[in-house]
């Protein structure tokens, strides 16, 4: 596959030149998104959201900023696919609807209050695919409020309940600090004891 490909199922895309790339975990494990719905917490300009609508995927995506969320359904509108996209304070009244989404993505954000809310959000089966910057990103750059910076195993912990499909946690390309995790709801009512 040439520079700048991405193959995703079968599907193969290309990049928009100039427009923030996906993330590569997200383009890494598309594949274990089950389902076609969507949403994408904290989007900024939709790079995610957009690649994720290139592979056929119905997005929703919700910011803060009204420019970035007008800029990313321009950007989504020009690579010839649409994204459903809200302008709304993650900190405020918006919720996420519980069991409606077959994934949940968040990115290079973190507001440990909405970890219940993404949990709900996720259908039976459904996955979260979640990356964000840990304590060592100091080392590195922005951000260095604690606040905003996962501690070790944290995503972890918080996913306990569900499923781990891939997690990996350090240094990366010696650039920053992350976690990131898939990770399957599961409904332990329906499990059954195979041991």
């Amino acid at each position: 596959m040439g520079a700048g490909h991405v193959k995703t199922g079968g599907i193969r895309l290309k990049h928009s030149s100039g427009h923030g790339k996906p993330a590569s975990f997200l383009v890494e494990n598309v594949d274990l998104i089950p389902g076609k719905r969507v949403l994408d917490v904290a989007m900024g300009k939709g790079r995610n959201a957009i690649f994720l609508a290139k592979a056929g995927f119905d997005v929703e995506g919700v910011d803060i900023s009204e420019e970035a969320v007008k800029d990313a359904v321009a950007l989504a509108k020009k690579e010839g696919v649409s994204i459903k996209a809200v302008v709304a304070n993650l900190e405020g009244n918006y919720r996420i609807e519980e069991e409606s989404y077959d994934a949940i993505i968040c990115f290079n954000y973190l507001q440990r209050s909405l970890f219940d809310q993404i949990k709900r959000g996720v259908r039976d089966g459904g996955v979260v695919i979640y990356e964000t910057f840990i304590v060592d990103q100091v080392k590195f750059g922005r951000p260095r409020n604690p606040d905003y910076l996962l501690r070790y195993n944290e995503l972890l912990d918080v996913f306990r309940d569900f499923r781990c499909l891939r997690y990996r946690e350090g240094i990366i390309e010696n650039r920053k600090a992350s976690a990131a995790i898939v990770a399957q709801k599961i409904n332990r009512e329906k499990q059954t004891d195979k041991f």
